[in-house]
Parts: structure tokens; C-alpha cells; sequence
């Protein structure tokens, strides 16, 4: 059973949260107790919509009032990421939860991937989570504690051809999330990761959609099916936690079993 009070007096910065799993991920932390921060960017009636969520998420598990609230960064921006930190420590006097969620993905073909498309892509989806992590860890150490959680995909460890920028970028950002949970680990900072498969968010409205399409990408699902952006929150809720408080460095792969190498669920190489 799920613990309505587990994030309980806990402020968490959520990116990329105004759609999709972000959001998904500040709903269920606002209903296990949490004030959140939700970033976005130039996506302002989105994310309004998502903090009026996560007062009616806070209201329905009995929570007295919280002060979650919307913050327009551009995470690629380190002035922008600075500015937002400074925001989040005025009006919440602290943070024990950065969640670095934003991302994007676009073709990047090995052969002829366009430069400000790949940038961008590296931007948001690496440089942006290294720039949050520095600001939060500022945040973090006099406290000593704070606990980052990174958003990889499966293609931190899977190849994903025609998007080079978007396999560099995962995978790059599960080695920061390493590095950053070795270097702190003695400091009571937790830095961990989860990496979804196919979720049924807007940014895969290209097949969610179609259900020809659909078929096609569940096909290659051991377990069959896509996930929500419900299911996927639930892992980031847990290494939030005290229950993941042994936890950390990790990369929990939250995705029907694709990293299992499902062509090989059948003996065809031996």
C-alpha cells in the first residue's frame, strides 16, 4: 500500500514538469506529502494546470496547505538555473529533492544531424541535469542531505540509431549520475537515476495515438504494453524516500523488461 506520508515536510524541484512524466512525478510526491516546485519552460498554462493539480493531490490525502508552485527556467541556461535555485530557496527556505526530468529528443542522424538541433538536445538533456545537480548540491551540503534523481531512458544503455544526440545524452547523464553518487555519497547526498522504456506521454504522440503504431512498439515490450506516466512515478517516489535510503548511484530501469534484450527471450543463438 502506498504511503500518503512518506515525502511528508519535503520540498522537491521537479523540471520538465508541467506534462508527462514530470508531472506525473510532482502529482504523486505533492500526495505523499511534498511542497513541490514545478519548472517548465514556455509553458505557462501547463504548468499552472499541474500546480492546481498538486493542491487538489495535497487536499485529497489530508495534507494541510502547501505552497507548491510553477518556476520558468530554461535548464540549458546556467544563469536561468541559477536565478530559479535562488527563487526555490527564498520562497521555500529549503530543498531535499531535485528531480531533473526536462528533456527532449529530435533525429540526429550520424550522417547528417543538423548542429543547433544536437546542441539543443545535449542542452536540455545533459547539461541542463549537470547545471540543476551543481545548484542543488550548493543547496544540499551545508544541510547534509538532499537526494537527486536523474531521468535517463533505456537508451542510457541501448543504442538508439537516427538520434545520436538523444544516446549521448542518456547515457552521458547515467555516468553523471555515478560520479555525482560517489563523490557525495559520504555526505549524506543520494544521487540516482531511472531509466523508462515506452511511456504513454506526449512526446511519444507520434505512436500513442495510432494503434497500429502502438501495436508495433508493444510488440517489442517483453512484458507487452507500454507504461503510464503513473507507473513510471512510482520508482521516483521510492528513491525520494527512506525507503531508498541505502540507495544510490543506481539507474532502475523502469520498463517492461526491453533491457532484457527481448529478441533473445527465444534460443535462437544456440
Amino acid at each position: 500500500m502506498r504511503n500518503a506520508h512518506r515525502l511528508t515536510d519535503r520540498v522537491a524541484l521537479v523540471t520538465g514538469a508541467s506534462r508527462g512524466i514530470g508531472r506525473a512525478v510532482a502529482e504523486l510526491y505533492a500526495r505523499e506529502g511534498a511542497t513541490v516546485v514545478v519548472n517548465h519552460w514556455r509553458d505557462a498554462e501547463a504548468a499552472e494546470a499541474a500546480v492546481a493539480a498538486l493542491h487538489a493531490a495535497s487536499a485529497a490525502e489530508g495534507h494541510p496547505a502547501r505552497t507548491h508552485a510553477a518556476a520558468e527556467a530554461d535548464v540549458s541556461d546556467a544563469a536561468a538555473v541559477e536565478r530559479m535555485f535562488a527563487d526555490v530557496a527564498a520562497r521555500c527556505g529549503r530543498l531535499h529533492v531535485l528531480v531533473n526530468n526536462a528533456g527532449m529528443q529530435v533525429p540526429t542522424p550520424g550522417e547528417g544531424f543538423d548542429d543547433a538541433a544536437f546542441l539543443r538536445v545535449l542542452g536540455v538533456d545533459l547539461i541542463g541535469p549537470a547545471l540543476c545537480s551543481r545548484a542543488a548540491l550548493r543547496l544540499f551540503l551545508p544541510q547534509g542531505s538532499g537526494t537527486i534523481i536523474n531521468t535517463t531512458s533505456v537508451h542510457e544503455l541501448i543504442p538508439k540509431p537516427g538520434y545520436a544526440a538523444y544516446s549521448v545524452a542518456k547515457g552521458g547523464l547515467g555516468n553523471l549520475t555515478r560520479t555525482l553518487a560517489l563523490e557525495f555519497a559520504s555526505r549524506g547526498i543520494r544521487v540516482n537515476a531511472v531509466g523508462p522504456g515506452a511511456v504513454t506521454t506526449d512526446m511519444n504522440a507520434a505512436w500513442t495515438g495510432d494503434p497500429a503504431a502502438r501495436a508495433a512498439v508493444e510488440a517489442h515490450i517483453p512484458m507487452g504494453r507500454a507504461a503510464s506516466a503513473e507507473e513510471i512515478a512510482t520508482v521516483f517516489a521510492f528513491l525520494a524516500s527512506d525507503d531508498a535510503r541505502y540507495i544510490t548511484g543506481q539507474t532502475v530501469y523502469a520498463c517492461g523488461g526491453l533491457t532484457l534484450y527481448g529478441d533473445f527471450a527465444t534460443n535462437w543463438a544456440s
